[in-house]
């Protein structure tokens, strides 16, 4: 069994995850976790591919009769090098093109044609419209990265960090953002300690944008209100379902009918130090982890509605009660995970790819997943992940 991580080690890796930068589109060239120069693949191509059309329409002028077949060559370049380079880098490549095809039509006759004159200007247009195109997708990219940036700040603004151990419990929590696409997602997270022992809830607000983050906003300010204030799991619940449903209200189009919160609201009980309880709004079943290393998923005895569509029908939530004996953690987590695809298509079955393990505490445990799935999903994860993972421990240190 390979080793684990030690917490600070963990936390650091954390830390420099969270202010990651955003991919450089249109550049070829960015910062990686550590600080290094980066090249990525791709961008060397693209970076070779201008200078290799360039040398392929020189060569193709000089081994073939008059009529300058390589001339398109020249014309494409540039255009080529807008999407993927720096604007300084297409400007040289429409100048090097322009270049190269009048050094040509020299070594093919002293005075230039009306034609030849005609080829070079074409070249010289295209290169400052392959400029211009560069810098509007430096703009566009730049407004994107901007709005892509404040809607993760508001979101992360209401997910803080819960303390690493409240008692006898390990807790630690995570929230990834998606790799592919520009869209913020409403997975949520929240864990507070209570009179009646520690009170925590994973979610997922249907669809995507502002408007999932101020629902996601809702659910977890309110959810804070109500572990307060309720006696019980099953208060909880009714709460949020409420709060849901105000929040609808007003809206106009089928965002006032669709919008749902999946969500699994918990409990670890400070009278009862061998029992979990749980109530499950259709939201993936959490994953238990036994101490020899067995993991299986804790289905709800009776499927029940997401939050907020109460108005389709409505059933009494009952909490379950699971055993969580000392050495035991249990990890919860939005269908990010269970829903992230390998290139044949194959989910990600977190019972499967994580029974079995050791894990020393919380922080390794989500470590190993987001590890696990990205390799499942080769780094393409196409939803937001909202992780939370606690451990039954003997004791406060």
């Amino acid at each position: 069994m390979k080793e684990r991580r030690s917490h600070s080690t963990t936390r650091r890796r954390y830390e420099k995850r969270s202010r990651r930068p955003a991919d450089w589109y249109g550049a070829p060239w960015g910062p990686d976790e550590e600080g290094r120069l980066r090249i990525p693949t791709v961008r060397r191509v693209a970076l070779l591919l201008p200078l290799m059309l360039i040398t392929a329409g020189a060569a193709l002028d000089l081994v073939t009769e008059r009529g300058l077949p390589g001339s398109p060559l020249f014309t494409v370049a540039p255009l080529v090098a807008a999407p993927f380079t720096s604007t300084l880098v297409t400007a040289l490549t429409g100048l090097a093109s322009a270049g190269v095809l009048a050094v040509v039509l020299l070594m093919d006759e002293v005075t230039w044609s009306e034609d030849d004159l005609t080829r070079i200007v074409t070249v010289v247009m295209v290169g400052l419209l392959a400029v211009a195109i560069n810098r509007l997708l430096h703009r566009m990219n730049a407004a994107l990265t901007s709005a892509r940036t404040i809607a993760q700040v508001a979101q992360l603004a209401v997910l803080p960090v819960p303390p690493s151990r409240i008692g006898d419990l390990q807790i630690a929590a995570r929230y990834e953002a998606a790799q592919s696409g520009a869209h913020i997602g409403g997975d949520l997270y929240a864990v507070h300690e209570v009179p009646q022992g520690v009170r925590l809830i994973v979610g997922d607000v249907r669809g995507k944008g502002l408007q999932a983050v101020r629902t996601m906003a809702v659910v977890v300010g309110t959810f804070r209100e109500a572990v307060e204030q309720e006696a019980t799991l099953e208060g909880v619940a009714r709460r949020l379902d409420r709060a849901v449903l105000r929040e609808k209200l007003g809206r106009k189009g089928t965002d006032a009918y669709e919008d749902f919160t999946t969500a699994v609201i918990a409990e670890v009980p400070v009278e009862d130090a061998g029992v979990l309880r749980l109530v499950n709004r259709a939201h993936p079943a959490p994953l238990l982890f036994l101490p020899d290393g067995r993991a299986g998923l804790i289905d709800p005895a009776e499927p029940a509605l997401p939050l907020g569509v109460s108005e389709l029908g409505e059933w009494p939530d009952r909490a379950e009660e699971i055993p969580f004996p000392p050495g035991m953690q249990i990890l919860f987590y939005t269908d990010g995970l269970s829903e992230a695809r390998d290139r044949a298509g194959s989910f990600y079955e977190p019972g499967v790819r994580l029974s079995g393990m050791a894990f020393s505490g919380p922080e390794a445990l989500l470590d190993e997943v987001l590890e696990d799935v990205a390799r499942h999903a080769r780094g393409d994860i196409k939803d937001d992940l909202a992780l939370v993972a606690v451990q039954r421990g003997t004791g406060p240190d």
